[in-house]
């Protein structure tokens, strides 16, 4: 479960000043600290569909606001999925 304090931490790290949540880098690392943690639950419980199902839908909207930020601009998209770990 990611806690208030990490999160925060996530903004203030991706986000330019503390209170930016609405850009997409902060989203995209808010998103992949959650599906990290989902990973992690469901490796325990492996018939928790409807986590499962959850996980999917996070991993789905992830990638359309890394598809986004692609589109937009490449810089700030090849340095948050290099910071971030993700992808190949």
């Amino acid at each position: 479960m990611i806690t208030t304090a990490l999160k925060q931490e996530l903004v203030a790290k991706h986000g330019g000043n503390g209170k930016d949540t609405g850009k997409p880098e902060v989203q995209i690392a808010l998103f992949t600290a959650r599906i990290e943690d989902l990973t992690g639950h469901l490796k325990t419980h492996t018939k928790d569909h409807a986590s499962r199902r959850g996980l999917l839908l996070m991993v789905g909207k992830r990638r359309r606001l890394l598809n986004y930020l692609m589109a937009t601009d490449i810089e700030r998209y090849r340095a948050i999925i290099k910071e971030l770990g993700i992808r190949k």
